[in-house]
This record gives C-alpha cells, sequence and structure tokens, in this order.
C-alpha cells in the first residue's frame, strides 16, 4: 500500500512543474461495479471468480462476506483500514440474490494508448469542471513533457514497461500494475518553448487510432458535414472550423490560449464551441504532393454541439472572428500569417487566409509548367515532321505565276496580294488516304467539274477557262496537285519556286 501511495506522491508532486495533465480514468478497485462481469459488485452469496492466469492488484476498501473465492495464482489484494473479507454465515442478505457467479473483468483491456481512458486539463481543479478546451487524439494520451496522475486511493493496471520508473517500478506492485513492453522516461521537467512543445505521439498514432476505434479498426462515425476537416493528431474527420498559423519567435502559447478564452470562448454566443490548441508538425506539400519537411505549426480545432444543417456554424464563425484578431493585432501577438479551413452544416464552407501568396506562387507555376507543356508538344511535332498550328513557312517576295493562273489579272490583283502575303501564313495541303487503306494506283484524270475548294480570303473564283499554255505537253504545277490530291486547298500565295529550293 505504501507502494501505490508513493507512486501517487511522486507523480503529483511533478504535476506541478507543466501545464497539462493527464489522469487515468480506469481502475481495478473491487467496489468499482463496471469491473464486474454482472455490472455490480459481489454480494454475499456470490462466488467470486479471479481469472487464474491473470495478473492484477484490487484495491479492497471495505468489508464484505463472501460464500466463496478462487483467487489468481499472481496477483494482490490491498486492503484498506478497516477493508476484509469474512465467511457468509447463509443469513438473509436484502440486496442479494439466491447466488451466482462473479467474475473479475479482465484488466488487460485498459490500453495506456486508448485516448477515451484519458481525461486532459490544463489544471487539477478542472479535472471535474468539464472545461472548455479539449485534445486531438494523439493528445489525449500522455505527450513527453505531460504529467500523469492517476487517481488517489485506487489501484489500476495498465500497459507500461517494468524497468523504467525506477524506485516505484522496482517495487512489488508496480509489475502488477504495469505491463507490455513500453518505456517510461520521467523527467520532471516542462516544455523549454513559450510557443509549445510538440506533443511526439506522431509515430504511436496507429496504436493511438487502432485503441480508439476497435482492434477491428470499425469505421469513424458519420459526420454531419459534407466534407469533414482532417486535423493534425485526430483519428476521425471533424465538422467545425481549424485555424492554422505561423508564428515569430515572440509567440506565447499560453498567453495566446487565455486571451482566446477570454474574448472569445467566455462569449455567450459561443457557449457550445470547444477548441484544441497545440504546436503540431505540419508536413508541406506542392502541387499537392507531400514531402518528408515538415513545419511546427499552432493548430486550432474548433467544434460546437449544433445539430443538422447548424452544425460547425458556430465554430465557423469563432474561426472568422480569431483571424480578424488576427488581422489586426497578429504583428503584435507574434503572428506573422494565418489560415482558415471550414467544415460544416451550412452550405457556404471553405477556406480563407491572411495571406494568399502561396495561392499565386502556386498559380504562376502551374502556368509555367503547363507553357512547358505544350512547347514540348511542338518540339515534338516538329521533330516528327507533323504540322502544328504552331508552324509557319517564310513570308512571299513576289507575285508566282501560280496566283497569275488562278485569278487570270495578274496586274492589280497580284499586287494587292502582294500586299497581302506578308501576313498571311501558309495554308497546308491536306491529304486524305482511301477508306479501305489499300494501295492506291495512278492517278486518274479529274473531272472537269471538279475545282477543290475556293479560297474565301480571295474574291475572284477559279477561272474554269483553260490557262495560257494548257496545249502545251507539260502539266502546270496546278494540274500535278490536282492529279496527285484528291482533296486539297489551293494557296494562291504559295510560291512553286519555294518547292524547287
Amino acid at each position: 500500500m505504501k507502494s501505490l501511495f508513493f507512486l501517487l506522491l511522486f507523480l503529483q508532486l511533478l504535476a506541478a512543474a507543466v501545464a497539462v495533465y493527464k489522469q487515468w480514468l480506469p481502475n481495478t478497485n473491487f467496489e468499482t461495479a463496471s469491473n464486474w462481469d454482472k455490472d455490480r459488485v459481489p454480494c454475499a452469496s456470490d462466488v467470486i471468480h479471479f481469472e487464474r492466469d491473470k495478473v492484477i492488484s484490487v484495491l479492497v476498501k471495505s468489508g464484505h462476506s463472501v460464500t466463496d473465492m478462487y483467487l489468481p495464482l499472481n496477483g494482490e489484494l490491498i486492503l484498506a483500514s478497516g477493508a476484509g473479507f469474512a465467511a457468509f454465515d447463509s443469513s438473509w442478505d436484502p440486496g442479494c440474490d439466491s447466488g451466482s457467479a462473479a467474475r473479475f473483468r479482465d484488466a488487460d483491456r485498459f490500453a495506456w494508448f486508448d485516448p477515451a481512458l484519458w481525461q486532459t486539463t490544463s489544471s487539477p481543479g478542472e479535472l471535474q469542471q468539464g472545461a472548455r478546451i479539449f485534445a486531438v487524439d494523439e493528445e489525449r494520451v500522455p505527450c513527453q513533457y505531460d504529467d500523469v496522475i492517476f487517481q488517489p486511493e485506487t489501484s489500476f493496471r495498465t500497459l507500461a514497461s517494468a524497468a523504467a520508473l525506477a524506485e516505484y517500478l522496482r517495487g512489488p506492485s508496480a509489475p502488477l500494475q504495469f505491463h507490455g513492453n513500453g518505456t517510461f522516461q520521467v523527467s520532471g521537467a516542462g516544455c523549454p518553448d513559450k510557443s509549445g512543445c510538440v506533443c511526439g505521439n506522431a509515430q504511436d498514432r496507429h496504436r493511438i487510432c487502432a485503441a480508439l476505434l476497435g482492434a477491428a479498426g470499425r469505421p469513424c462515425p458519420a459526420p454531419a458535414c459534407r466534407s469533414p476537416l482532417r486535423a493534425l493528431g485526430h483519428c476521425c474527420g471533424v465538422c467545425g472550423a481549424i485555424v492554422c498559423l505561423e508564428f515569430t519567435p515572440d509567440f506565447d502559447l499560453q498567453k495566446y490560449q487565455d486571451r482566446l478564452v477570454q474574448a472569445f470562448l467566455s462569449l455567450p454566443k459561443y457557449a457550445g464551441v470547444q477548441m484544441a490548441i497545440s504546436k503540431v508538425h505540419k508536413p508541406q506539400t506542392f502541387l499537392g504532393i507531400t514531402l518528408r519537411s515538415s513545419t511546427p505549426v499552432i493548430q486550432i480545432v474548433l467544434i460546437d454541439d449544433r445539430n443538422g444543417s447548424q452544425t460547425g456554424t458556430a465554430a465557423e464563425q469563432l474561426a472568422a472572428d480569431i483571424m480578424g484578431d488576427i488581422a489586426q493585432h497578429g504583428e503584435a501577438l507574434g503572428i506573422s500569417r494565418g489560415k482558415m479551413e471550414v467544415a460544416s452544416g451550412s452550405i457556404f464552407s471553405g477556406q480563407a487566409g491572411i495571406s494568399t501568396s502561396s495561392k499565386i506562387l502556386t498559380g504562376t507555376v502551374l502556368g509555367l509548367l503547363f507553357s512547358l507543356l505544350l512547347l514540348g508538344a511542338a518540339l515534338f511535332l516538329y521533330r516528327k515532321g507533323t504540322p502544328s498550328i504552331f508552324s509557319s513557312m517564310p513570308r512571299r517576295r513576289s507575285t508566282s505565276a501560280a496566283e497569275a493562273a488562278l485569278t487570270g489579272t495578274p496586274g492589280r490583283r497580284g499586287a494587292q496580294m502582294g500586299d497581302l502575303q506578308t501576313s498571311l501564313p501558309r495554308l497546308w495541303a491536306v491529304r486524305l488516304p482511301r477508306p479501305w487503306g489499300g494501295a492506291q494506283g495512278p492517278a486518274s484524270p479529274e473531272p472537269a467539274t471538279d475545282k477543290g475548294f475556293d479560297n474565301p480570303m480571295f474574291d475572284v473564283p477559279l477561272d474554269t477557262a483553260e490557262p495560257p499554255g494548257a496545249g502545251s505537253g507539260e502539266d502546270t504545277p496546278q494540274q500535278r496537285a490536282l492529279k496527285d490530291n484528291q482533296v486539297f486547298y489551293l494557296n494562291p500565295l504559295y510560291d512553286e519556286r519555294e518547292t524547287d529550293a
């Protein structure tokens, strides 16, 4: 019994050094009804069973009459002053039925990493007051600079190590109360940084969430908002708001928390809002890709007790007020930048931030990458010899004979074409294969009625009259094009001398 009180005294003396307390809620007391399979303390006519192979330490606070009791092979009963057991004399007990087996539940079900088994507060007095401050799941389990409190006058058993708690763990009771292969480091020092310290439980997040959601990994409760937020260190999504703060060396976490409580949380309109505030390591991202590096930020998680379409709306309003306060007093508070995320039952949800430099940078980078992609595609098409929309041909210097053949008026009309040719690119000829994909034989003479496509840039229609020199045996370039291509565009600015070159 002395060793138990030594541990409680030792841990409570450490409590004066730091500002956050984590109290262990379960116990293995004989008089705790939930420790028994029938959810009641055994009565005189019951047969009491402790599992034979289970290691246990049980505190007995009062006297009990028993009919029969089976004890474990390795365990202890700690008797408080005036406590004990006496044989039942078969007298009538008004609170006891005909008698049955009463079994003590397995105490190994209490896991150190189960957030539901800890109560978090910033002072011992708030443990019974239901404080407005809560913690994300990782921080509900004792962090590296937290104080751990085991309730006085209780026995307990939890997952721990039998080699790291110095004198107490070398005593006879410690192996009955701490089990497993975990390790403890009791330093007695608080967080040395006024901007706060990271909890340090990130590496055990999978164990924390498994204990909270069950070993089978049951799903998180269905959220009441459309796109719940994922707070760093939390196992499930939340409806409400998250404010992320970048800070300077002048930032004081405890003072800022007190400011938020006094200036905002104490207002009647925020009576149902709870807040979690702590320093976390936020992974850095680039274009949606998570990098290995991280940066410390102050995370404020806000939730409320509203339902339906009003879920998270009070938390959203509080987040907006906090952002407004940062805009006015952020520099004096040691806050360099703030960003807000919102997810509520209302249709108005989204993000907001004091600084938009990151959005501008992201847009610039995306635009640059898109431009490089287009240039790469153009270069690929150029290398493959495929015409693209980026291609343009050299400008004409004179009117060709082909233009005269098309227009029939090589005089003033040719001069007008020459005026336009400096600003017009060459139009590409398009050759369509035969639909059956077979080899084509010699081109057959084109019918006289097939004149191709008119070029709308010139209002003079193609002359169907036979051009000068048609009686000669040599085909003109235009006639050769008609024979080689069944579907084509005629470019009046095209100079056959350029192809010969």
